[in-house]
Order: C-alpha cells, then sequence, then structure tokens
C-alpha cells in the first residue's frame, strides 16, 4: 500500500508538495513542504506549495447516484478540510450571480458572455472564500488568532470573517494600500500592521511574526487552504451553467492563487468523473506586473518590480508561481497581458453595460476578454466567463482620470439647461 492510500485511511484528506511530490498527514504538516522549504529564499517564488487531496473514490462510492448534485446538497463539505457547517462564519459566501451579457456598448455579442460577480460577497470581494475556510478550520481546531499579509482585499476579508466568528485578525500591509481597504480592515476591529516596503515584505514579516507568536497564518498559497477556498467559485459555476462547463474562463492574475484554485476546482470534479475535460482558464495579467506570465517558459524564474493600476495584483514575487504554472502547462491554460489604461477603460465600460462597479484588478479580467474578443479568439457561440473579483468602491482613487464631476449650479431650471445644453 502507498503513503498517501495509507493516509487517506486514516484522514479525509491529506497534502502533496507540488513540487517534490512527497505527501504528508494534516497533522504533521501545516503550510510549506518541509523539504522544498528549506531552499526558499525572498528572492523566489516559494517552493514546497501544498495541494489538499480527498478521497475521491470514497466520496464517489458515498455519493453514487446524482454525485454532483448531493455534494452540492452537502455544501461542499466531502471537498472541503471542514467537518460540521457550524464552524463556518454566519455571513452569505459564496453563491454569488453569474449574469449573462448580451451586448457591448450596443453590439450583439456573438460569443455568450457571463459574469461572475464576485463583489457581491460580505466584504466586496474573492477573497472572502479563502478566509471563510481557514476561519472555519481555526474554528474547528479552538485557533482565535489568525494573521495575514494583504494589499487590502484579503485583509479586509479575514478582518471581516473574523469580526463574525469572534477572532481576532492581525494583518500586516503595505503602507501605501488604498486607504478605502485599510479603514475595512479597521472597521472590522481587526489589528492593523502597516509595513513600509511593498506587499512581498509584508508577508515576510507575517510569517515571522506567525512564527515567533504562534498565530495561525492564512497567507495565500502559504496556507494550502486559501486554495480549498477560492476553488468553491468553480464548483459554483460548474452548478450556474447546469452542471455543464464553459469554453473559457478569464482570471486575473497576481499571486496566482485564485487561477489555481479555479483549476483545483475543476481538477477535484475532474478526478470524481462529473467532467470529462477542464474548460481553457486565461490567466490576464497587467502589463506592468506580468511576474507569472512572463516566466511561464522561463527555465528560471526572474523577478520585475511590479507598477500598475490594479493594486490587488500588483506582485513582485508571485507566492504561488509554480502550483499556477503547473495548472496552466498540464490543462493548456493560456495567458494574455493588458495595459493600464486597458484595464481603465475595461471599468468604464464594464461599468457603463452592465451597472457592475469593479476595481482595477477585477477589470484586469474583462480587459483580457475585449482584447480576446478584438484579437477574434472567442468563436462563435461559445461560453466565456469573467470572474470580476472585488467591488470598485475598494479603489475610488484609481478611476478618478475617466470620470468628470461638474462644477457645482445654481438652484435655477436656467442653469439645468445651461448645464445640460437644452
Amino acid at each position: 500500500m502507498n503513503k498517501s492510500k495509507s493516509i487517506l485511511q486514516k484522514t479525509k484528506y491529506f497534502f502533496q508538495c507540488t513540487d517534490c511530490g512527497k505527501t504528508y498527514s494534516a497533522k504533521k504538516v501545516t503550510y510549506l513542504c518541509p523539504d522544498c522549504e528549506q531552499a526558499n529564499s525572498p528572492a523566489a517564488p516559494p517552493k514546497g506549495v501544498l495541494k489538499t487531496i480527498y478521497n475521491y473514490d470514497d466520496i464517489k462510492n458515498k455519493f453514487s447516484n446524482n454525485l454532483f448534485a448531493r455534494i452540492t446538497k452537502n455544501h461542499f463539505l466531502d471537498l472541503l478540510p471542514v467537518d460540521s457547517l457550524k464552524s463556518f462564519s454566519c455571513l452569505k459566501v459564496g453563491n454569488t450571480p453569474l449574469y449573462e451579457i448580451n451586448k457591448l456598448d450596443g453590439q450583439k455579442l456573438p460569443f455568450r458572455l457571463y459574469l461572475k460577480d464576485d463583489s457581491q460577497n460580505p466584504t466586496f470581494s474573492f477573497k472572502d472564500r479563502a478566509s471563510y475556510v481557514v476561519s472555519a478550520y481555526a474554528k474547528e481546531h479552538g485557533i482565535n488568532t489568525i494573521a495575514a499579509a494583504s494589499t487590502g482585499n484579503a485583509g479586509s476579508s479575514l478582518a471581516g470573517i473574523c469580526a463574525s466568528q469572534n477572532q481576532k485578525a492581525i494583518i500586516f500591509v503595505p503602507a501605501k494600500a488604498p486607504k478605502a481597504k485599510l479603514t475595512q480592515i479597521v472597521m472590522y476591529g481587526a489589528t492593523i500592521i502597516p509595513v513600509e516596503g511593498t506587499y512581498d515584505a509584508a508577508f515576510d514579516l507575517s510569517i515571522a511574526a506567525t512564527k515567533k507568536f504562534g498565530w495561525y497564518n492564512r497567507n495565500t498559497a502559504f496556507n494550502p487552504f486559501t486554495i480549498e477556498g477560492k476553488k468553491t467559485v468553480s464548483f459554483e459555476l460548474f452548478n450556474d451553467l447546469n452542471q455543464d462547463i464553459p469554453d473559457r474562463i478569464f482570471v486575473p492574475v497576481g499571486d496566482g492563487v485564485i487561477i489555481s484554485g479555479v483549476f483545483k476546482g475543476f481538477e477535484d470534479l475532474l478526478r470524481l468523473g462529473v467532467i470529462k475535460k477542464i474548460p481553457v482558464i486565461v490567466a490576464v495579467q497587467s502589463m506592468g506586473s506580468d511576474n507569472i506570465s512572463r516566466n511561464l517558459n522561463a527555465s528560471r524564474f526572474v523577478s520585475k518590480p511590479s507598477s500598475t493600476i490594479a493594486d490587488s495584483i500588483s506582485v513582485d514575487i508571485p507566492r504561488n508561481f509554480y502550483m499556477a504554472k503547473k495548472f496552466i502547462k498540464e490543462y493548456h491554460g493560456e495567458s494574455i497581458l493588458v495595459s493600464d489604461e486597458e484595464i481603465l477603460n475595461a471599468s468604464v465600460q464594464l461599468s457603463r453595460n452592465t451597472g457592475i462597479f469593479s476595481e482595477p484588478a477585477a477589470a484586469t479580467a474583462f480587459a483580457g476578454m475585449l482584447k480576446y474578443h478584438r484579437q477574434k479568439k472567442l468563436a462563435e457561440g461559445t461560453k466565456n466567463i469573467v470572474l470580476l473579483t472585488g467591488s470598485g468602491l475598494k479603489d475610488l482613487n484609481s478611476v478618478q482620470t475617466k470620470i468628470n464631476i461638474p462644477a457645482a449650479i445654481k438652484p435655477e431650471i436656467k442653469a439645468v439647461e445651461k448645464l445640460l445644453k437644452l
């Protein structure tokens, strides 16, 4: 009997290292592969990120009839590292709306376009999916303090979910993070620690503090359950499309965790035999922060300092690079780069055509879809999904160059006529 099967006989799931392939019981390892972690350095993406593997054969035997419907009814518990629904926050996370859009700027689209609006989560971002699972796991294991590094969304997400669970959140943020996101964190009652420098500096400091003070860490990729939380969007999309898969999914990419979560969700369904193939998943990055896309075919990772208006995906050292790369290569994913100007224009077009106001990181995915459309890469009749991962209210400053608020007028009809040129 091999080691993985032996572990699964004793537990619900085990971990497998993305890089060396070694397997570990969740009782023995919490974050990274102990072997691969030893060679890590701050200048490169970490190796040793763990993938959570379930007993897929047992799940198939348990739900032999109407497998996916039964898993859905059980709130995906069989595919999550949590045993009871009572461990989750009472806030409504996930099951966000999927809108079908037929026209843009008055022109009928030749393909089918769907927008998954995760700004409808409790703290207005996709990151709630990860915080929801991490917090539930902590509650089941009697852990009360959770730390994280964030440019804003992950921090406000963890702070909000912890507030609802009576847990303590400690958030390390780069000092230049958008004020709206920092305000959210403080309003939820979390302890905020602004750090001079980049997100990467905040990330490394949060891990050092976690080791010194014994906190539980939610950091993206570092904690394997962040990927487990984010994969739930794939289950929802499959359900939203009446148990069918789309042709393409456009995902904004920074650290590589969201796209890995999307892949992982579909991979779980593939291993269960629920689907026969994984849809084409497109990694969309800003030209100013392309450290995943640029290194996909490189023999050695080289980081380039990031500068983009999409702060949520501005990353010098993508923490989940190796897992994201492996998923993209294995399942024939694609990638595309868009400029900051394309991101801002996409944000405006999205808002004015659909009534959905997304932050620049989310608009990045929409910009990628628009670029595919301009390049005639979206075949007629195909199903295409754009993940909108955060609300535009998170970062109002970024769109100021695209709006014009007129000066105040006198409270007179003539002034109205003059302003509107009637």
